[in-house]
Formats: structure tokens, sequence, C-alpha cells
């Protein structure tokens, strides 16, 4: 089946006015001047970025040396005694993490400049489904929206008549795969892990958002959500100058919004790594307690918080041998399928079609968890 798209000249741009914390707006300025209203800093000149990668990797370099001087030579503490590991593990983790987002984020808000309402037509539209479906996962892993930042972008596809699959693609993957949760796995875990999660985040995302386009069910979508008119902004041309600035812009709204749960989430998970026994964590989330994966995602949904508070306490569990996919099944339902997501939901697709989504995202996170315990 391929997908005929009417123009999507309401469709709003993929940078809203105002999101959550772990889900800012990158580039949500249609002026060249930037976000801000101020012209570009002179210092982010594409000149000068060379310099400013290399002081990077320099300091990210030294991080390991910096935690054991402090820690170790400063402090004096014992690289065996519960407070030296705890500490050590604050120390190196907290700046590595914070370093990595600024890098990540940065980059993504430079690439959110391309992503106007008619390369998004274009790119969706003459496509078989299941590539559209892709495609809008792929839209959404690297777009900066928390679950609920991501409404109001989900409303505008349908509003322009894109299929309810692709948009629910994006829906699922906006706020389980983003570059917050994409770059503290790969400081945490490495890289293995970041990408089978990616990878596993984008079929999820793409498998559902077919399948749910399978069943028909538009006629559960709240009829207003159609009905819906978004102001028509023209397309902005930015130079390279420009795009740095949106850039550092995106740096500024996401990572200044994150940052203090990143840093909450990496003490909790520092305390977690120091005193708490292995042993207890492992018989009570370990691979051999089965039922842990579902009991994980029953206790996520209530929660709402974003990656950057979950991942570092899910990355002392497993290192205190909590089985993988039972603490990434934790954080996806808390992240995917929170209650004021839920809630949120309900405003715009009727109980019917609800209860299909999350049952079936449910059963898509589940997957995940086993196949991580299984493969790691």
């Amino acid at each position: 089946m391929n997908i005929d798209l009417k123009p999507m000249k309401e469709l709003q741009p993929l940078q809203p006015e105002s999101a959550t914390a772990g889900g800012g707006s990158c580039c949500s300025s249609a002026s060249s001047k930037g976000k801000t209203g101020k012209a570009p800093h002179s210092l982010l000149r594409p000149i000068f970025m060379p310099l400013w990668l290399v002081i990077w990797y320099a300091v990210y370099s030294a991080l390991p040396d910096i935690a054991d001087f402090i820690t170790y030579t400063t402090l004096g503490l014992s690289e065996s005694s519960a407070l030296g590991s705890s500490l050590h593990f604050f120390i190196y983790d907290a700046p590595k993490v914070i370093m990595m987002l600024v890098l990540i984020v940065f980059a993504v808000g430079i690439m959110n400049s391309y992503f106007t309402p008619e390369r998004t037509r274009k790119m969706l539209a003459g496509r078989h489904e299941i590539v559209s479906c892709f495609l809008a996962s792929g839209l959404g892993a690297i777009t900066p929206f928390c679950s609920c930042s991501a409404v109001p972008l989900f409303i505008g596809f349908v509003s322009a008549n894109v299929p309810l699959g692709v948009t629910l693609s994006f829906l699922i993957c906006a706020p389980m795969v983003n570059e917050v949760a994409l770059v503290m796995l790969y400081g945490l875990f490495g890289f293995k892990v970041a990408a089978l999660y990616l990878v596993t985040g984008l079929t999820i995302a793409t498998t559902i958002g077919w399948l749910l386009g399978r069943m028909n069910m538009e006629k559960y979508v709240e009829p207003w959500v159609r009905l819906a008119q978004s102001q028509e902004q023209a397309a902005v041309k930015y130079s390279w100058h420009d795009k740095m600035q949106l850039g550092w812009d995106a740096v500024v709204d996401i990572v200044g919004k994150v940052w203090i749960y990143a840093v909450v989430g990496i003490a909790i998970g520092a305390v977690i790594h120091g005193y708490v026994p292995q042993d207890l964590i492992a018989s009570i989330m370990g691979k051999d307690s089965f039922w842990f994966v579902p009991a994980a995602v029953l206790m996520g949904v209530p929660l709402y918080s974003d990656a950057a508070s979950v991942i570092p306490v899910i990355s002392a569990l497993f290192s205190k041998g909590a089985a993988l996919g039972s603490v990434l099944a934790f954080m996806m339902s808390t992240v995917a399928l929170s209650l004021p997501e839920i809630m949120i939901l309900r405003r715009v697709l009727k109980p019917q079609l609800l209860a299909t989504f999350v049952g079936i995202v449910s059963l898509g996170i589940l997957f995940v968890g086993y196949l991580f315990n299984w493969l790691i």
C-alpha cells in the first residue's frame, strides 16, 4: 500500500513552543536570529567548531583521572570502601553524561533545522505504509519530544491526513527512543546496548504502527482532531551560523531542563552502586526472576519520568545483578506508557483505540525486556 498524502500546509512544524523536562524545543523560532531573538553568537561560527570539539574531547578523556584524583588522592578514600565507590561513581558519571548530552543535543538541534513540514510531507508521501511507519519512527527518535509534548505533533499529523498507523509510529518512538536515552545508555552501558535499544525501539514503533494501521481504527480518533487546523508557517532557510545557534539553543533548552534530573538519578545510582548488596538485587531482579519483567512494566506505568533520571538508576541496578531487560522494561513503560501520557491521549483517542494502543505497546515492551534478558 503506497501512501498519498494531501498537502500538509496546515501541519505544525516540528518545533513545539514548549515542552516538559526532557523534551525541550530545539528551534521553535522562525527567525534566522535564533530562538532568543539575538544574532548568532560569534563563538558559534563554524570555523570555531574544531576547537570546541578538541576541548570537549580533552576534558572528556581526562574524566577517569579526575575522578580518581579527587576520590582516592585528594579525599583519601579507599577503592574498596562503599563511600569511595559511590563517590567515584558520581564524580565520573555525572560530568560524563552531561558532556555527552551537550554534544549530541547540539548535533540534533542542527539536524532539526532540516525537518520542515514540506520536507516531512515529501519524506512520508508515495511510499509503502511500513516504510512510512519506519521513517516516522526515525523522525520520532531524532526529535526531542517527551510523551506529553509529542501529542500536539500527533494532532498535526492526523489533521493533515497522514495515515493513523504512521502517526502512531511517531507517537510511540518520540518519547521512548530519543537522544537523551541513547546518549545515557551509551555512556553507562556501552555501544552494544545503546545500538540494540535503538534497533528494538524502532522495530517496535514501526511494527505496532503498521499493525494498528491495518486494523482500520481511524473511526476511534476523536472527531475534533481531524478538524484541527494549524497556523501555516513559511519554510525558513538557515545559514550554517544560524544552525549552530539553533544547536546551542537546543542545548540550553534540553540540557538546561534535564541536567538536574540526570544528576539526581546518578546520585541515586551512586548510592545503589556503593551500598546495596549485589546478592539482594540479583535475587529480586535477576534473570531467574521471570515474573519481574511484567511487574516492572506495571510499576512503570503509574510513574512519569524521563530517561535522564531513570537510566542512571537502572545502570546501578544492572551493575548489582539486575537483569538488563527487566530494568529497561521499567524505563520504557515509564517514558512511553506513563499515566499522564495516557490521560493526555484520551483527549485525542477514543477508549477502544487507546486500550488497543496501550495493550500492544505493553506487549512490545515485554518482548524487549525478555529479549534483552536472553541476549545479555
